[in-house]
């Protein structure tokens, strides 16, 4: 008997709490795909992430948006391949006052262009742009990250 989409899916978030420092971030997990194409999380306004001000914490934002897009080219490329997050940058453009939001996406055509690049280089970086938002749409902070790629 196997076990249902939706409990799949609570297993491979519940999971990713057995690390300390992500379970600081504040930051939940809501979806991760099957195949790790795609990754959505929260981060809500609580006594956790909640800044001397009043809003979410600049590093709870970045915390739960950080090891992402690093996990999804692991996962996704396999172990042929060697993956490092080599640079960040957040860009704060409005005070969360509320839960934001945030889709991570790693589409196939970016890992044939991954492939593509290292059949002439030994190795890339790939920058990758996310934004948190609340329930409005409004875009709260945007993450960058800049990951090195080469294979083993």
């Amino acid at each position: 008997m196997g076990i249902t989409g939706w409990m799949a899916n609570k297993l491979r978030c519940w999971s990713f709490y057995r690390f300390g420092c992500y379970r600081g971030t504040g930051g939940r997990l809501e979806y991760v795909a099957p195949d790790w194409s795609e990754v959505q999380l929260e981060v809500p306004l609580s006594w956790r992430t909640r800044n001397y001000v009043g809003t979410i914490f600049g590093g709870s934002l970045y915390g739960a948006v950080d090891p992402f897009y690093m996990l999804m080219l692991i996962k996704r490329l396999g172990p042929d391949f060697v993956v490092w997050d080599k640079a960040a940058t957040i860009h704060f453009k409005k005070a969360g006052r509320e839960t934001l939001r945030a889709r991570l996406s790693m589409p196939d055509a970016e890992l044939a262009a991954i492939r593509a690049a290292l059949e002439t280089r030994r190795s890339v970086d790939r920058t990758y742009s996310v934004d948190l938002v609340d329930s409005s749409g409004t875009v709260c902070a945007s993450v960058e990250k800049v990951v090195y790629i080469r294979r083993r």
